[in-house]
């Protein structure tokens, strides 16, 4: 304990002072950009990350505090109330704030790239103007519904269905969507459902509504073993009716949006892989700097070095695959097999960094005295949500035959 109470100040100090090397090659903004939200994380966030984590609370003035910095709209145009910056500046402010606390991290990358991204491409000026500009402050944050119980990774065979009421105009919407992040907090969602089982994929649509509404019911908390500061739960929609100006993008069109939120959320998780893969290795190295083991400090140690070694391997080889996507996107370039790579790279450099932190420390890092053992368990989602390793597996084979005509 005595040791531990020696670590963690030094452990923050540590941090404040950190940069990252490759961000000297990027402009000015991009580079102005991690430093803010650098400091806001050291201030706002690693402070009460394990407090957020062991009591589920969801950080709302955190939020907000983002909201007023410009992180909750990063890519939105600052004609609608957001910050007009690129991808690359959300991958960037992504891993910083994940870094801090990644329940905080996926709060942001659910409004930015799962919400607000589809609205902006997809909805009509005054879909943007009801569903955008009331979301970029903090004060609101959105959600996206594609998962059901039935079909996690299969976005394509949606049950739950919108009946077109034709004598009045509305759609009826009936079924349960599940896993859905900021399920409780959030005012607004995305959802995608089946609006034509005959055309399949072509039948599937989306559609925006308002929270609360008539006819949606919302399930129970999940507990979950990490980001527990982000709410996860089930959409009950039951005779839930919403008028035909609620659709998203033309009908049949909900597949293709729901895809392309997939391609953008992959950077999104990416990025908040990175931070808690960063996170890990600030944490594993601090510690060894100061622990001594027979007479010496565990850096001193061969083992820990090789170890340290391998770890900024496996983070910065991944976040030069997460920025590559993201500069992708930013130059209208083809990106659905970059961010498949970036997302399985990073989710699994989260794991593994993690998994090594606790290592070093040993006993410590198995006690909630430290956050190692939280940055352990967040990792682990990353490589599920936004599709789980396999499906990135299948997107990159795929786009990969594509690329080579087989």
């Amino acid at each position: 304990m005595a040791l531990m109470n020696k670590i963690v100040p030094r452990l923050t100090n540590f941090m404040r002072c950190r940069g990252i090397a490759s961000l000297g090659a990027l402009p000015e903004t991009h580079q102005m950009l991690q430093r803010t939200c650098r400091d806001f994380a050291d201030a706002e966030l690693i402070p009460i990350a394990g407090k957020i984590d062991k009591e589920h609370l969801y950080p709302k003035e955190q939020v907000k505090k983002m909201g007023e910095l410009g992180l909750m709209a990063i890519s939105v145009p600052e004609s609608l109330g957001g910050s007009g910056l690129d991808y690359l500046a959300y991958a960037i402010a992504m891993e910083e704030i994940s870094r801090g606390c990644a329940s905080t991290g996926v709060i942001l990358s659910v409004n930015n790239s799962l919400y607000l991204g589809p609205i902006e491409k997809w909805g009509t000026e005054e879909q943007k103007e009801k569903y955008i500009r009331p979301f970029t402050s903090g004060e609101r944050v959105g959600c996206f519904a594609l998962s059901e119980p039935g079909n996690g990774s299969d976005a394509g065979a949606a049950s739950t269905t919108a009946r077109n009421e034709s004598d009045n105009g509305k759609y009826i919407l009936n079924g349960t969507k599940c896993w859905i992040s900021n399920g409780y907090e959030s005012e607004a969602g995305i959802i995608i459902a089946t609006t034509d089982k005959n055309l399949k994929h072509k039948g599937i649509s989306a559609f925006l509504i308002p929270k609360p509404i008539k006819g949606l019911e919302l399930g129970k908390k999940e507990d979950k073993l990490g980001i527990r500061g982000s709410s996860t739960c089930s959409l009950i929609f039951e005779d839930c009716e919403v008028p035909k100006e609620a659709m998203l993008g033309p009908p049949g069109s909900g597949f293709k949006i729901a895809m392309i939120a997939l391609d953008d959320g992959r950077i999104g998780i990416a990025s908040q892989a990175l931070g808690i893969a960063q996170a890990s290795l600030e944490t594993a190295a601090q510690y060894a700097s100061k622990r001594l083991a027979f007479g010496k400090s565990l850096l001193k140690l061969q083992t820990i070095q090789n170890k340290l070694a391998e770890m900024a391997l496996k983070l910065e080889s991944a976040r030069l695959l997460t920025w590559r996507a993201a500069w992708l996107k930013d130059n209208k370039k083809n990106y659905t097999k970059e961010a498949a790579m970036a997302k399985l790279a990073a989710s699994e450099a989260a794991t593994a960094l993690s998994h090594q932190c606790i290592q070093i420390l040993g006993g410590m890092g198995y006690v909630t005295d430290m956050p190692a053992e939280r940055f352990y368990r967040d990792a682990r989602i990353t490589e599920i949500y936004e599709g789980t390793s396999e499906i990135q597996k299948l997107v990159i084979f795929g786009n990969l035959m594509k690329e080579m005509d087989l």
